[in-house]
């Protein structure tokens, strides 16, 4: 009995360990910086000229992502935040200002030079999703994993077509591994989800019928 309990216990930390390690990658790989990189990238697509004005996205996608990246690491690094996915609900409204701040000074600049309105309405419905995180992390620790992600493909179907419809089952994927890995809880993943299908993709989409 003893032996048998032995190999069971063995084959319950086995998938254990599997699941957790397959929930850290789906965390990593579609970490916010990473999914909204993307998602500039491609902003141009619906306007002449792409691919060649992916330069755009990418200009977008210093201010949006890699400075507020780099900076976020800088703060962890001091020991000013806990960690890459300020898990402190208490940390995330600076962090998410601090965001602002960079994106809004992507704006002035994408402006100057000319950038595609498409790129601009991405920037602008991103920032209005920063904006309502940040007034919320205060009182709730709402995945923003999960509203990254369920932003991006929304908008991405909205953009490509029907086609692209499989990209929504990254949505329970994501949302599984911060659950997961206790992160967040299920109505924070299914709050971010929805916050991100229906109010960012929202405002791309009236953003984008004014602007574009």
């Amino acid at each position: 009995m003893t032996e048998h309990a032995d190999r069971l216990a063995t084959v319950d930390n086995t998938a254990l360990r599997a699941k957790n390690r397959t929930a850290r990658w789906l965390t990593e790989i579609f970490q916010p910086p990473v999914v909204v990189t993307v998602q500039l990238l491609i902003s141009p697509v619906i306007e002449a000229g792409f691919p060649g004005t992916v330069g755009y996205g990418a200009l977008a996608a210093l201010f949006v992502c890699v400075l507020p990246l780099f900076l976020l690491l800088g703060l962890v690094r001091l020991g000013k935040v806990t960690d890459h996915h300020v898990s402190n609900r208490k940390q995330r409204a600076p962090v998410l200002l601090m965001a602002l701040v960079s994106v809004l000074a992507g704006l002035q600049v994408l402006e100057a030079v000319g950038a595609p309105r498409s790129v601009l309405v991405m920037t602008l419905a991103i920032v209005g999703g920063i904006l309502v995180l940040a007034a919320v992390s205060p009182f709730w620790k709402i995945s923003g994993h999960a509203a990254a992600i369920s932003s991006s493909t929304a908008i991405s179907v909205l953009m490509l077509g029907p086609g692209w419809l499989p990209l929504l089952m990254l949505i329970p994927a994501v949302g599984w591994s911060r659950v997961a890995l206790r992160a967040h809880t299920a109505a924070q993943v299914v709050a971010g989800s929805l916050f991100g299908c229906l109010v960012m993709a929202g405002l791309w989409w009236l953003l984008r019928g004014w602007l574009v």
